[in-house]
């Protein structure tokens, strides 16, 4: 890891609105569920002793999702940054490192393959590239060096009858998720900053410009005076497999100087691709469709907030996709006690949207997963719970009107 990881105050940031982890109707393959609740409180911020592991991030409660951009060569599509890992940095900024070389797991390809997760392996080589072309040893140095140290990934944590190595494909499933939330470079050319061959900048207007278009600080680090990398840091509430990660501001800066910092374009083999991190935009009006994880249509929302298969109801939203309230012709929308309703006496709530695909996907609390007792027909209603307690996973996915 970078030597400015080890230095350092305590981390003593406060929490943040969650950005959110996208459990998307895109994604054709099982992933593990922990069992975990979300409700707790965040790694680093408990205020007692957390007895089970499992469901609470420790030591390495501190994570980085770390990208590259790589142009010497150039390295993965043109107009996005690219993946380097996971990182569970101690909450006072040490780390451990290869922390289970039982579990030096290879050919991480045919792992994710075997194990139904072909579509995150699709997008891993496209986005989580090495600059030498050895995608196979970087993503086997990634797992054995971070990914073994997660306490929520060890293998004891795992529902019974989990195969061998799912743990790491439920790692390379999350990372590649939370990436997607994280479009560094679409962040930057939206405050005008795009990759040039003779403009420099300041690092306080680089981060600037990523905090008021993301609303948290990254670290920036450099080659030099060339920007190659960058941190986005966060802690997390229950497992790693599909708990909520909260954003947060870096505690300290990246390595990068203070002036004279160069973002040069990327060359030669790199060729500009969809499917990349994107923020997406929030309409005014419109449905909310359920999609289950097959990615099956099956109706939608109803005025009071119920799932149904009959016509569903115009929301309004109000607010960006970081964070927005919602109403029906009932009322206010809200989540009390982990049932979602909508009525002239709810409270309202904030959620959060991510784009998945061509789908905005709904989030509160930082997580995309919606349940109910079972899937509704004919005039049956069934109740909205967040989270996953319940019989029928699905995502609620926004449809502008």
């Amino acid at each position: 890891m970078f030597s400015l990881l080890v230095l350092g105050a305590l981390l003593g940031s406060a929490l943040a609105s969650p950005l959110i982890t996208p459990v998307g109707p895109m994604d054709l393959f099982k992933r593990i569920s922990s069992g975990c609740s979300t409700s707790g409180p965040a790694s680093c911020h408990n205020r007692t002793t957390q007895s089970n592991l499992c469901c609470f991030e420790s030591p390495g409660g501190l994570l980085l999702q770390t990208q590259f951009w790589d142009t010497n060569p150039s390295t993965g599509p043109s107009n996005s940054w690219t993946i380097h890992g996971l990182w569970p940095d101690h909450c006072d900024l040490t780390y451990s490192e290869n922390c289970d070389s039982t579990r030096d797991y290879t050919n991480i390809s045919g792992l994710l393959t075997a194990q139904g997760a072909s579509s995150t392996l699709s997008y891993m080589q496209t986005y989580w590239v090495d600059i030498n072309g050895q995608n196979e040893q970087f993503w086997e140095h990634e797992w054995a060096t971070h990914g073994t140290c997660y306490s929520t990934l060890e293998p004891s944590c795992l529902p019974n009858g989990s195969p061998t190595g799912a743990e790491a494909v439920a790692f390379f499933q999350t990372v590649v998720k939370l990436f997607q939330t994280l479009p560094t470079y679409t962040w930057l050319s939206s405050q005008g900053i795009t990759p040039s061959t003779s403009a420099t900048y300041t690092y306080s207007t680089l981060a600037s410009a990523l905090k008021t278009a993301s609303g948290y600080t990254p670290a920036l680090n450099c080659d030099g005076s060339t920007l190659d990398a960058i941190s986005w840091y966060f802690n997390i509430k229950g497992s790693v497999i599909d708990g909520t990660f909260v954003a947060i501001d870096a505690p300290q800066s990246g390595s990068c100087p203070t002036s004279g910092i160069s973002y040069p374009p990327k060359s030669g083999s790199a060729t500009t691709t969809g499917g990349g991190p994107t923020g997406g935009s929030l309409p005014s009006k419109g449905t909310i469709k359920a999609i289950e994880s097959s990615g099956s249509t099956v109706g939608g929302l109803l005025s009071a907030g119920t799932w149904s298969t009959q016509t569903l109801a115009t929301y309004t939203f109000t607010g960006t996709t970081s964070s927005f309230t919602m109403t029906t012709s009932k009322g206010n929308c809200g989540v009390s006690s982990g049932t979602f309703s909508c009525g002239s006496g709810v409270s309202a709530s904030t959620f959060s949207a991510v784009t998945s695909g061509s789908n905005l996907l709904v989030a509160y609390s930082g997580s995309t997963a919606f349940t109910s007792d079972a899937v509704p027909s004919g005039s049956v209603q069934e109740t909205v719970y967040t989270g996953s307690s319940h019989a029928q996973d699905y995502t609620p996915v926004i449809v502008g009107s």
